[in-house]
């Protein structure tokens, strides 16, 4: 009988037993019986749980290799699959053969069989995803992608790819990093004594992206649905739990959608995400639910189970109003809401998601239609419990004149946005889109309450290290 080799997920499953197999992975432990065997606890990232190794004494390395097998070591094991009369693994492989492939010394390897703060493990960023923690993140954020694509896929919307290098303040806040290949040593000036970017790569200044919004609304208008996911940078100093200078967005355009198509898009997406990790990623969620958040897997079945509340942000102010809560920051018409007054609607007044729409026209960005009223812009967000805003949408103003004004009224040169007014020049229509951060939806499914411990090397003011 030829060996196959399979991973330690699959030669934990029981109709493995009887195989004869190759497996390639990492010591987990390593326990010495007297009865002349050793039993090694391998694992190759493939699943949360490891597989056991009977390696016995009979084996020609047994003295010089599999004695000395540190925590850390990656081994190739040839064996049988055999039911395992232990508890709590259905199989176990009789090893006939342990290849020693890479030591590890057991003196300094900072990965040893204890619990490690996540703090320390951001220090180790390099070696985190062999530990319990960051391996089962690292599977659920995969199949979160897998999701995103599947999701808009299903639905017809096509994928493109929104540059990452644009001269396009999408938000309006220039929080940007700025691309420039001038020597800061001797910058280049005009007569005027200002920085001369036509000498640079690309003429003028550019920078990294904050959001592939705009360039998806030009192929929405002309594709009917896309979806961008990539990489997104903010240059804002924010040293918090929340915030990332470098992330990954998700971010749907759709022509001829209204807020109430966006809102029904945005409640379907999140719903399809959480429903197949908890379908696929069984053991890494239940290591969630049982040291990370003990209520995890009741606020992901009650955010699946029950229809979202959509809430004006005037009737939630009022709500708030009426509380009788003491939040840490005012509640009024007219300011943005915080996260403790979203986690008080999401966990407290309603127990349950909550759709906010129709914010402030002079708290939202220049592309949100403008509502009848004057003073209210088509927006909303996605609340959920525990996090607070995880989607931010809008529909977007299709209204030439209206958008020109909005961009005046946010000191905004519409000149600069040539290309972008052009689609309310050229048959324009109604759209609508949304942005979703990934690593906020991976710290929801998670539990996991820093965003720096979902992302494999997190960037974030003063911190680029790996």
């Amino acid at each position: 009988m030829s060996s196959v080799k399979i991973s330690v997920s699959a030669a934990r499953r029981k109709e493995s037993i009887g195989k004869l197999v190759v497996l390639e992975g990492w010591v987990r432990t390593r326990r010495d019986s007297k009865g002349g065997f050793s039993f090694i606890e391998l694992n190759d990232g493939s699943c949360f749980g490891n597989v056991q190794i009977i390696a016995p004494n009979t084996l020609g390395n047994y003295e010089t290799d599999v004695l000395t097998l540190a925590v850390g070591s990656s081994v190739r094991i040839e064996g049988v699959v055999k039911e395992s009369p232990g508890s709590g693994q259905p199989t176990e492989v009789e090893a006939s053969g342990v290849t020693l492939v890479g030591t590890c010394d057991a003196a300094s390897y900072p990965l040893q069989k204890k619990r490690h703060s996540l703090e320390f493990l951001r220090e180790k960023a390099h070696l985190r995803c062999r530990t319990n923690t960051f391996g089962a993140v690292s599977r659920v954020r995969n199949r979160v992608c897998y999701s995103i694509h599947q999701f808009f896929q299903e639905e017809c919307f096509y994928y493109f790819h929104a540059p990452l290098i644009t001269a396009s303040d999408c938000e309006g806040a220039g929080q940007m990093f700025q691309v420039t290949t001038l020597d800061q040593t001797n910058l280049p000036h005009t007569d005027n004594g200002r920085v001369d970017y036509t000498k640079d790569f690309f003429g003028r200044p550019s920078y990294l992206t904050v959001s592939g919004q705009l360039e998806a609304e030009t192929v929405a208008c002309g594709l009917g649905k896309c979806y961008t996911f990539g990489p997104t940078f903010r240059a804002e100093n924010s040293n918090t739990s929340r915030h990332l200078s470098e992330f990954w967005m998700i971010e749907p355009e759709a022509a001829f959608y209204d807020l109430t198509d966006n809102m029904n898009l945005a409640e379907a997406f999140i719903k399809r995400i959480i429903s197949d990790v908890l379908r696929d990623c069984q053991e890494d969620m239940e290591f969630f639910n049982k040291f990370v958040d003990t209520e995890l897997l009741a606020t992901l079945r009650n955010v699946i189970d029950n229809e979202f509340v959509r809430l004006s942000y005037t009737d939630a102010i009022d709500i708030l109003l009426k509380s009788g809560k003491k939040f840490e920051f005012k509640v009024e018409w007219g300011t943005d809401i915080q996260s403790e007054h979203e986690r008080y609607l999401t966990e407290v007044h309603f127990k349950k998601p909550v759709i906010l729409y129709d914010y402030p026209r002079t708290i939202k960005a220049f592309y949100m239609r403008l509502n009848e009223d004057g003073k209210t812009v088509a927006a909303m967000d996605v609340l959920v419990p525990k996090i607070g805003e995880i989607i931010g949408g809008s529909q977007r103003e299709e209204r030439l004149s209206v958008l020109e004004e909005r961009m005046q009224d946010q000191k905004l040169d519409p000149s600069n946005y040539w290309w972008y007014t052009d689609l309310r020049r050229y048959g324009t229509v109604p759209h609508s889109g949304f942005g979703l951060g990934l690593e906020r939806m991976v710290m929801f499914v998670t539990g996991i309450t820093n965003i720096r411990d979902v992302i494999p090397y997190p960037r974030s003011p003063g911190n680029c290290d790996f």
